[in-house]
């Protein structure tokens, strides 16, 4: 018995299962039946691209002479065999060529194609061009078409992005490799692009053969195996596989689609001719009854026929409907750029277009400006793009704060018309109406031309949206900007204001204390009603609500005409107060106060204790609209009287005594906090607890680390807060596990309850100790060292955790989300937020958002990198990062020029982005951006002195004074950063 024998009886006499023994490639050689049987099985090992690279590789190994000097491979029986059997495994796979490229190197496959024309008797020497597809044998033609198709196919390919594969452990003889590997392929590369209208002429003329095609099977490849004086003539010509002319001609069209399209980039009417190569392959598949023998992606197919379709703007009478977007590149073609501003404007209220899409339009035309003209036309997008961003709230672009800088009179009559018009829906919501409003406030806060902010003041839009309150403290902003112009602004009409006319019925009278907001006729209607019919008129309205806390108190008032009033006053207000109405609310409440003063005491200090909440919410409002007047004493005094208040079986809502102590965190109420409030409140209120803690935490904040006792134990509330109980059970084998119970908190406060309670504060030292608290906590149970989340603050807290299987750490990822994002809604200009943001972003390998919060907390403090920013914002870990999001997009060029920014310029990195051949930057653009001489000397040496200008400038020379250097260097950061900017935001 042989050894290999022997090893097969102890493989399978083992006790021990075992996987079936792989079939080496030179046992095909031994057994002309076993390629064939192997094939025929379901999971293949070797698999059919695995064993086509195997017999390639043999087949191709170099051999040695006596002289031990390196010869080609010997043309023998055995290479013939082992090339014959790789073309009989691609046979079996029909010629798949997605699935041959997929699994196969282009050196491999290029070398497989080449040994099917030859066993294809393709003429050896002959130009395909110059061969007539018509006159050669089918198997032969079918060569021919099968290698040109690869070859355009190949060239569309290596325009695609790749994901870079990270290198093994830095052997030599692997590196060697896989650098003689990229060289064989940027050498075919070259030469397939060089051939490449030689390739399409090719193929443009099998589309013009009618005939049926045959392609070389398992069975054909025997017979030329057999016949060594077979010429390609023989019957093995037509023994193929049958190709139907529509099938082929169906994957020609498309694959001659894909170069042609992406030839358009620089060739413009190519694009008419994919459009139409596109147009045939679709026709063709809707007529192909199988495709079998066509493999191509239909849902590309799909996204080639509609960018065709955008980018020549032939109509096509096959589609039923045109989509917006097909409408909108339609205007764009036909420059009919009054009606695209129209449909922008439209579709501010339809909302059909993404935002995605509306902004690439715009970049589309910032790109046409620089070329000269259309500038109106730009700022009309921006502006409608703009009030888009502000009815979904979101933050506005910089692009449109830049164009406030230099407003004119037409300009903001165009933004007050859009506005407007974005609107105009039958029952625009109440969140657009507010969100409006606020756009509406941010642009008299922006615009410095006073005569301007009176345009938008005196508009009808800005009256109906902003109540008479808040355009007084507006008004009161503007007159303290400039005391020579008065901007006094009308009253706004009640849309309540209704006249107490005689009622006939029940149904006018209800329907007139539905709208009435006036106590005194609120009074009077109930009085009529209650003279009409005797019922609960407090059921009108199903949308009137008081909180359940005090709904027993009410209803238990005997009187039934006193329980409506009180109930419908407190429902009314609270409504009020919810739209921020305060000057009705007021008026309610002071009427409802009076009343129930009369009768019970319990209930007058529930009213009361709503007035104070009612007065807590209109000042955090002014507050948050911009206001920075510190509240009165006597309300700071009330809500401590509240926060102190102890009285027997009195209602109290939750929701006063947490707005009370968020507003003594707003407004620095630091020292009541942690020093007079009494310790029987703290144990008893955990909102009273929170707030001890964290005026204290920030109290102790400049201080020595020993003083840190409350961060200490404001960790450990919140690390409570985050956790679930856990609870040990055996498994059915035996083992022990944990389960978590995620409803049930070990916390003073339910998680969702902490977080409403955060998104009261607006203090930004407290939010900032928050943030940095959980970033800190997320650290930890990411544990994660080398990609972590920074905030200031972080020494602060504890290092690790005693229970870290408690914590909730998907709870903390989104707590740490939301309340960055939360934070940055107050002030989206926080650097030190911003900076926290990015890493979020990151961390969680979202480098292109990351980039964007990175270049934000540049711009924020550099007034858009118009001065340098600062090097404690900019830090080399924060460029680092801004470096590999660069990498990661494969944005080479703009890693070059970041890597000049690090305290040590970073040649490495830089020259290994500069060798990068799929760079998806404006590489040339950035050239400039390059200040470093010995960067500058790199690039013009591996771009064959291409880039002499931008290493001849007068300014870069070493020998200048180091001031003149370090000026060229801050010029070229600014504008980078700039180019960036516009780039990403």
């Amino acid at each position: 018995m042989s050894a290999e024998a022997a090893d097969r009886v102890a493989a399978v006499g083992n006790s021990r299962p075992s996987t079936p023994l792989q079939t080496s490639w030179f046992e095909f050689l031994l057994d002309g039946s076993l390629l064939e049987k192997h094939l025929q099985k379901s999971n293949p090992d070797p698999a059919p691209v695995q064993l086509i690279i195997q017999f390639l590789e043999q087949a191709s190994k170099p051999s040695v002479n006596e002289q031990n000097q390196v010869q080609p491979p010997v043309d023998n029986r055995r290479n013939r065999t082992l090339k014959l059997l790789a073309l009989k495994v691609a046979a079996h796979m029909r010629w798949d060529l997605d699935v041959l490229e997929k699994g196969l190197t282009i050196p491999v496959l290029n070398m497989l194609l080449n040994e099917l024309l030859c066993v294809s008797k393709v003429p050896p020497g002959v130009k395909h061009v110059d061969l007539d597809l018509s006159t050669l044998p089918p198997t032969t033609a079918m060569a021919v078409i099968i290698y040109n198709r690869w070859a355009i196919r190949t060239i569309v390919l290596s325009s695609f992005p790749e994901k870079q594969t990270k290198p093994g452990p830095h052997q030599m003889n692997m590196l060697n490799i896989v650098q003689q590997e990229k060289e064989m392929t940027e050498n075919i590369l070259s030469v397939l692009k060089e051939q490449a209208s030689d390739s399409i002429s090719v193929l443009e003329g099998a589309l013009r053969l009618k005939k049926d095609f045959y392609i070389h099977t398992l069975r054909t490849l025997d017979l030329l195996a057999a016949d060594a004086a077979a010429n390609g003539e023989t019957e093995s010509s037509t023994a193929g596989l049958r190709i139907t002319a529509d099938e082929l001609h169906c994957q020609v069209h498309y694959d001659l689609g894909g170069i042609f399209f992406q030839q358009g980039c620089t060739d413009q009417p190519a694009y008419e001719k994919a459009r139409e190569h596109f147009r045939q392959t679709k026709e063709l598949l809707q007529k192909l009854d199988s495709t079998l023998h066509v493999h191509l992606d239909e849902k590309r197919l799909a996204g080639y026929w509609n960018a065709c379709k955008a980018l020549t703007g032939a109509p096509d009478p096959s589609d039923s409907q045109t989509t917006p977007y097909d409408q909108i590149n339609s205007l764009i073609r036909t420059h009919n750029y009054q009606a695209l501003v129209e449909a922008f404007t439209k579709d501010n209220i339809t909302r059909s277009l993404p935002n995605h899409f509306r902004r690439s339009v715009l970049r589309e035309f910032l790109h046409k400006v620089q070329q000269g003209g259309l500038d109106e036309v730009c700022y009309k997008l921006c502006v409608c793009n703009a009030v888009r961003d502000a009815l979904e709230g979101e933050v506005l672009s910089i692009r449109f704060q830049q164009l406030l800088l230099k407003p004119s009179k037409r300009m903001v009559d165009f933004m007050l018309e859009v506005c407007t018009r974005s609107l105009e829906k039958d029952r625009p919501s109440e969140t657009s109406r507010r969100n409006m409003a606020n756009f509406m406030k941010t642009l008299c806060e922006s615009l410095e031309d006073l005569s301007l902010v009176f345009v938008v003041s005196s508009h009808k839009l800005f009256m109906e949206l902003l109540k008479e309150e808040e355009r007084k403290v507006l008004v009161e902003q503007m007159r303290k900007r400039s005391a020579t112009i008065n901007l006094s602004a009308k009253p706004l009409p009640s849309f309540y204001d209704i006249p107490a006319s005689a009622s006939v019925n029940i149904g006018q009278l209800e329907q007139q204390l539905i709208l009435s907001l006036e106590p005194r006729r609120i009074r009077q209607i109930l009085i009529e009603l209650h003279g009409m019919a005797e019922r609960p008129f407090w059921r009108v309205n199903s949308k009137w609500e008081v909180p359940p806390d005090y709904i027993n108190v009410i209803l238990g008032i005997k009187d039934n005409l006193t329980k409506d009033l009180v109930y419908i006053l407190m429902a009314k207000g609270l409504h009020c107060i919810s739209i921020k109405d305060f000057t009705h609310a007021r008026q309610l409440f002071s009427a409802c106060l009076e009343l129930v003063t009369e009768f019970s005491p319990k209930l007058r200090q529930v009213m009361l204790n709503e007035m104070l909440l009612l007065e807590v919410r209109a000042h955090e409002t002014m507050a948050a609209e911009g206001s920075r007047e510190r509240p009165p004493p006597d309300l700071v005094s009330r809500v401590r009287g509240y926060l102190e208040m102890r009285i027997h079986d009195l209602p109290l809502r939750q929701v006063v005594g947490e707005e009370c102590v968020a507003f003594m965190l707003n407004w620095r109420e630091n020292d009541y906090l942690t020093l007079q409030v009494p310790q029987s409140l703290v144990m008893t209120n955990p909102y009273i607890k929170l707030g001890q803690l964290l005026a204290s935490t920030c109290k102790e904040l400049p201080g020595p680390k020993e003083s840190r006792r409350t961060a200490k134990e404001l960790w450990e509330v919140v690390v409570q807060i985050c956790s679930v109980s856990v609870q040990h059970k055996r498994n059915s084998d035996g083992r022990i596990g944990l389960i978590k119970h995620r409803e049930s908190t070990m916390g003073i406060l339910q998680r969702n309850k902490f977080i409403t309670f955060i998104k009261k504060l607006r203090e930004p030292l407290v939010l900032t100790t928050l943030i940095s608290l959980f970033v800190r906590l997320h650290s930890i149970v990411r544990d994660d060292i080398v990609n972590e989340v920074t905030a200031e603050h972080l020494s602060i807290w504890p290092s690790s955790l005693a229970n870290i299987q408690a914590v909730d750490v998907e709870a903390v990822a989104v707590t740490v989300k939301e309340l960055v994002s939360y934070a940055l809604t107050l002030n989206p200009n926080n650097q030190s937020w911003l900076i926290t943001q990015a890493d979020i972003y990151f961390v969680t390998n979202q480098y292109s958002a990351a980039l964007h919060f990175y270049l934000q907390a540049g711009a924020v403090c550099s007034d858009f990198f118009t001065k340098a920013v600062p090097p404690d914002v900019y830090t080399d870990q924060v460029l680092k990062r801004m470096i590999k999001c660069c990498s990661m997009m494969n944005c080479h060029t703009q890693v070059a020029v970041l890597c000049q920014f690090l305290r040590e310029v970073d040649y490495m990195t830089a020259f290994k982005a500069l060798q990068e051949q799929n760079s998806h930057d404006a590489m040339d653009s950035y050239y400039d951006y390059i200040w470093d001489v010995t960067i500058l000397e790199y690039l013009t040496h591996i771009h064959h002195n291409a880039e002499i200008k931008a290493i001849g400038q007068t300014e870069l020379n070493a020998s200048n004074p180091e001031e003149v250097l370090q000026l060229a260097a801050q010029k070229r950061k600014k504008k980078f950063l700039q180019a960036m900017a516009k780039l990403y935001f």
